[in-house]
């Protein structure tokens, strides 16, 4: 009976160890990200706006970085294309320059906004063209074809090439609402990328295109003040300068899983501090005044 008893001991023993080693690895295998949360694997797939596209994509490297089970798709295709998908549930994640309930054919009551940044656009032209500076009504008439050769304008004697983007681009809603007052461009070459556009009006003498800030940071292209206004974050956060928008992020219904860790990651203090401005956006809390989707300003 004795060595009965001493037997039962030692297996209850050897179970509470079993016990505690299973526990303990339990632990290490859930304690993977730098938060010391449970560790992130999967795949998320983000589409949309192409001006948003550099500071996700950043953003993801740094997130797949930090959390190397995770695999994060980060693709373009205009703010439209990034509604449509994540409203049908293609994409997790769909980003857009423009509220959800500006874009025809978009369920925005069944989607989620999470502002993440904003980017300040502004009209931008060839460098050889000769000026940096125009007026709004200048600049209207530009794009809707009422003035054509850019010494009407002081500056050279060359025919004015317009470079417009897709229907179903954020940045080209955003350009034409706050910049041309809703007028509608005259017909151009029309690119979406930013990349592209970039590209085509540093090539193309007499082009002129519009851009976000952060793609303008070398001498590709010049980008103009607006009634001697220039266009600078600071400007952008004051309300000075009127050619803005929200970088939204946009889920379907809450977002759960990794879209909701993601967005977490991109809301981070570390990321709004130094990837957003490093990337050439403005992070949101930075802003001195705020817009609906009706486009009203006020201060904040």
């Amino acid at each position: 009976m004795k060595n009965l008893k001493k037997f039962g001991l030692i297996l209850m023993v050897a179970m509470v160890a079993v016990f505690a080693a299973a526990c303990g690895g339990a632990k290490d295998e859930t304690s993977g990200n730098k938060d010391g949360g449970k560790k992130l694997s999967g795949s998320l797939v983000v589409s949309g706006s192409s001006a948003m596209q550099p500071l996700v994509a950043a953003a993801a490297e740094e997130f797949m970085n930090d959390n190397p089970s995770v695999d994060v798709q980060v693709n373009a295709g205009g703010s439209g294309t990034g509604l449509s998908q994540v409203a049908e549930g293609s994409v997790q994640i769909g980003n857009s320059d423009v509220f959800a309930e500006e874009k025809d054919g978009i369920p925005a009551d069944q989607l989620e906004d999470h502002k993440v940044a904003v980017v300040g656009m502004t009209a931008a032209v060839n460098p050889k063209v000769g000026i940096k500076d125009i007026s709004k009504e200048d600049l209207i008439k530009v794009f809707t074809g009422k003035i054509t050769n850019w010494k009407e304008l002081g500056g050279k004697d060359q025919k004015i090439v317009l470079v417009n983007r897709p229907d179903s681009s954020g940045t080209r809603a955003t350009f034409v609402k706050y910049a041309l007052d809703g007028a509608t461009p005259a017909e151009g070459i029309t690119e979406d990328a930013n990349n592209t556009v970039l590209k085509i009006i540093n090539e193309t003498d007499g082009a002129i295109g519009y851009l976000a800030f952060s793609y303008l940071k070398g001498d590709q292209a010049t980008p103009l003040s607006i009634d001697g206004v220039e266009p600078t974050d600071e400007n952008v956060q004051n309300g000075k300068f009127p050619v803005w928008a929200y970088e939204h992020s946009y889920t379907k219904g809450k977002a759960d899983g990794l879209a909701k860790a993601f967005i977490d990651y991109m809301m981070s203090k570390d990321v709004q501090e130094n990837l957003v401005p490093d990337q050439g956006y403005i992070a949101a809390s930075k802003m001195k005044v705020e817009r609906d989707a009706e486009g009203k300003m006020s201060n904040k």
